[in-house]
């Protein structure tokens, strides 16, 4: 395949989805969300905030071996506290993990939060995803600042995606280093049903693997070849290859929040993260590997009162992944020797 094939591949490829665009909009659509982004100035990376001032009930289901996270042990179901106000995605690997402060700064301030005495405590988990490895920039991490800008900056009708938040600085198909990279992002998407039941997904995808769009079976972004006019597909390199052995084989990881409008528990809560981290494994391979730290928060904000089956809610929220990572690397902007999608589809 050379770089016209490649092109003609894409342009016709890429716009096919299992279901139409139409249906879907974003996380923001369930009520009682709100989303917001910042990103620094200096370098590619950022953070990307969820906020439930109302409060929803969480889990977590971490699928990933090298996990960067604040606060999910509170999502365990057998622990005590039952909701959360907010969650975190930021990059800068573990220094973003101060993103986190400066949301509970923010939430404090509004009078939200768990109330401990006389203290009210917000309850905020999180996860980073590393984006440290892109070169050429000052050496210059996330702070508390800007988790309280993202916090700031939340809306119920954010509808940005791609180099946004925790996406600025996400890349995907690093099974061979950051050389043969391609940019990842932001993305997100929902569906509602005619019942009202409304299913949403957001996703910082951060991969080491490749992007494939399972409606059709093909890669829409990952590992480029040494031109960088192909793909060098990761599932021929996985076989053929010691490429878990490469000193460029980390850096990962893909992050996703799924929220719902339902009513459920813990527990429910959940196995639904459990069940969407199946759309993580659709669309990109290799995924859940030594060195990603891929994490699925679940989110109910039990605002829709009909009886819920959460089995249809894990797959719909499994759907929702997999078409948000497609709509992150689809609107990904290409930073300098990263490429985008549109950077090898001219016009796209």
């Amino acid at each position: 395949m050379n770089a016209a094939p490649l092109a003609l591949f894409l342009a016709i490829s890429l716009p096919l989805k299992a279901v139409t665009q139409q249906e879907f909009s974003g996380i923001t659509d369930v009520p009682g969300i709100k989303l917001g982004h910042h990103q620094l100035k200096e370098r590619p990376t950022g953070c990307t905030v969820l906020l439930t001032e109302n409060g929803a009930v969480g889990g977590v289901d971490i699928g990933g071996g090298a996990p960067g996270t604040v606060e999910t042990d509170l999502l365990d179901p057998t622990n005590t506290v039952q909701e959360v106000h907010g969650i975190v995605i930021s990059g800068s690997s573990a220094f973003g993990l101060s993103a986190r402060d400066g949301v509970m700064k923010y939430l404090k301030e509004s009078g939200v939060g768990y109330r401990v005495g006389n203290n009210l405590i917000p309850i905020v988990p999180g996860a980073t995803l590393y984006d440290l490895g892109i070169e050429g920039y000052p050496d210059v991490q996330i702070s508390a600042d800007c988790g309280y800008q993202a916090a700031l900056n939340a809306t119920s009708s954010y509808s940005d995606e791609g180099n946004i938040g925790a996406g600025a600085g996400a890349t995907v198909g690093k099974l061979k280093g950051m050389a043969y990279a391609m940019k990842g992002g932001i993305g997100t998407a929902s569906i509602t049903l005619d019942n009202g039941l409304i299913v949403a997904a957001l996703v910082a995808v951060n991969s080491v693997g490749d992007i494939i769009d399972p409606s059709v079976g093909q890669i829409i972004a990952g590992v480029l070849t040494d031109d960088k006019k192909e793909f060098a597909d990761a599932r021929k390199l996985v076989r053929s290859a010691n490429v878990f052995d490469e000193p460029n084989f980390m850096g990962n990881t893909t992050i996703a929040i799924i929220a719902t409008n339902a009513k459920l528990s813990k527990s429910q809560a959940t196995k639904v993260a459990q069940m969407a981290q199946d759309g993580i494994a659709r669309a990109i391979y290799p995924a859940h590997t030594t060195r990603d730290g891929d994490t699925v928060f679940s989110l109910s904000t039990g605002t829709y009162h009909e009886p819920s089956d959460v089995s249809k809610i894990g797959s719909l929220a499994a759907d929702m992944l997999v078409e948000s990572i497609l709509r992150a690397v689809k609107a990904a902007k290409g930073l300098q020797g990263i490429p985008s999608i549109a950077d090898l589809t001219p016009g796209f």
